[in-house]
């Protein structure tokens, strides 16, 4: 082979594999762009990822949020004592029974209540057959059957004529009873009775008006609701003695609710309400409990202000931050006290989730031990008992409260993390309960009583002003406190009302101090 024969050949064999390299270039250049496209399709399916994964996060919190509220309408909207009827068209047919017969009249043995201190008419029925002549007859025997009858509420108008007369040259006057307010023609009576529909049975003012009218006593609304402001200016003196009758009291419960307000002031939406927030305090030993209203404030001032700077005792409450100071060194002596049942109130709500129904399961054996407490158990053997069964339990509750909020699946934001979260802020006043026989595990005395606010609030839809609510405050606590020492309010107001007609405004305060209802006495 010449040279110029191997010249061609290494020619050709150059030019095949240029020809190759172009190629392989040409699917780099393809490859190259394919892989430019997908890292664009990954970086794009990665942004929808993440998209959709904080959309089931949000969805995830508001299904939870729907079926919390889901829960507590069904709360309110079912009835124990309802069953579920099976379908009809599912049962299997059922053989044919006799027809029962009904069951005679009876009441299973029970002893029926009499009522010895209602006025008893005994009327005298005889036989009236035409043929019976009661004259020659001769009683044989007899048998009584009782009957209750209500008679509508009476009103009476009263004339005092007051006779001047003269005798041996000295004249004398007959006096007529004071009216509990000057220039007034409405007794005590008739402004208890006022008193004890608007603020036992929750009427508004409007309602208790038709209800008089009904009755037969026609009231001007304006002039109902002068009385009631009239009377609560009367018995205003009660309100400081209560307050400090409250504060003697080492061990106290409360809480604070809304109430609608109408003021001056238009709100963002252009109406001239807003809400303002009534406190309660319960004075556990002495039974009294005492509403205040500062301007419809919930902040911690309200709280401070009451108290003051010298409490010694114990203060129960919700988880509310403003409570928080008393656990600082600005109240040395005092004890905070935690309710369960708010705790337990955050679990319940999450009734799917089995860490929080073992928690629930935690705090039921604290009330289950409790219930085992006799009546006839000395203060000794209770605190002995709570410190014997509360602390074993008390730390297996923060133990687990500690592995649900470490665990990864716990979300942050999630209702369980809030929940557990809350009750660790709490741990601590929770655990309180145990240094006193008497201290209790929840704060429902104290929201028991603002069921009255709850009810007022639904049916009486606001109060006029904040001096409105200042009113409600105080008749709300003296209204309370009787049914806490089951007196009857409407003996209670128709006598303190005609006693405060003779007391004089700057009388010492013991004397408005017997007139509270833990040591009222009804004047003979």
């Amino acid at each position: 082979m010449n040279s110029k024969r191997m010249i061609e050949l290494l020619e050709d064999q150059l030019k095949l594999f240029s020809q190759r390299e172009k190629i392989h270039l040409e699917q780099l250049i393809r490859q190259s762009e394919q892989i430019e496209s997908l890292s664009v399709q990954v970086g794009s399916l990665t942004e929808t990822i993440r998209s959709l994964e904080k959309s089931l996060l949000q969805k995830n919190g508001d299904m939870q949020k729907v079926e919390g509220k889901n829960r507590r309408m069904s709360k309110l909207l079912s009835n124990k004592s309802e069953k579920l009827v099976p379908d009809a068209a599912k049962e299997e047919p059922a053989e044919t029974a006799p027809p029962v017969l009904p069951k005679d009249r009876g009441n299973n043995n029970a002893k029926r209540k009499e009522y010895f201190s209602l006025e008893t008419i005994v009327e005298h029925v005889y036989p009236d057959d035409p043929a019976f002549d009661k004259e020659k007859a001769r009683v044989i025997g007899s048998v009584d059957s009782v009957m209750y009858t209500y008679n509508k509420a009476t009103f009476k108008k009263i004339i005092y004529r007051q006779y001047n007369c003269v005798q041996q040259e000295k004249v004398y006057s007959g006096k007529a009873p004071r009216s509990p307010l000057q220039n007034s023609n409405y007794d005590a009576s008739f402004i208890a009775g006022m008193l004890q529909l608007r603020y036992v049975y929750s009427m508004p003012v409007e309602r208790i008006v038709k209800y008089f009218t009904e009755n037969g006593f026609e009231l001007n609304k304006a002039t109902a609701h002068g009385l009631i402001k009239k009377s609560a200016g009367l018995m205003d003196r009660l309100d400081d003695v209560l307050h400090t009758a409250i504060l003697e009291d080492d061990y106290l419960c409360m809480d604070e609710s809304y109430h609608t307000i109408l003021t001056k002031e238009k709100n963002k939406d252009g109406k001239g309400v807003r809400k303002g927030y009534i406190w309660a305090s319960l004075a556990n030993t002495k039974k009294l409990v005492q509403y205040f209203y500062e301007n419809g404030s919930r902040s911690r001032e309200v709280l401070t202000n009451y108290i003051g700077n010298h409490y010694k005792g114990a203060i129960q409450s919700d988880g509310l931050i403003n409570y928080k100071i008393l656990e600082t060194d600005t109240y040395p002596d005092v004890i905070r006290l935690a309710c369960f049942q708010h705790c337990k109130r955050q679990f319940l709500d999450l009734a799917n989730d089995k860490e929080a129904i073992g928690i629930v399961n935690i705090i039921n054996r604290l009330y289950q031990a409790e219930h085992k407490i006799d009546l006839k158990w000395k203060p000794d053997k209770i605190l002995e008992h709570r410190q014997e069964y509360a602390p074993p339990i008390l730390a297996e509750l923060k133990s687990k409260l500690l592995e649900i909020q470490s665990n990864p699946s716990t979300l942050p934001k999630s209702p369980l993390s809030k929940a557990v979260n809350y009750t660790l802020n709490e741990y601590d006043a929770l655990c309180n309960y145990i240094v006193r026989p008497d201290y209790a595990l929840d704060n429902n005395a104290v929201e028991r009583c603002m069921r009255s606010i709850s009810l007022s609030r639904k049916n009486s839809l606001f109060c006029g002003s904040h001096a409105g609510a200042k009113r409600t405050a105080l008749l709300y606590s003296l209204s309370i406190s009787c049914k806490l020492h089951n007196i009857n309010s409407f003996e209670y107001f128709t006598d303190i009302l005609s006693r405060l007609a003779y007391i004089s405004p700057i009388a010492p305060d013991q004397i408005y101090r017997d007139l509270l209802p833990d040591k009222w006495t009804k004047l003979k």
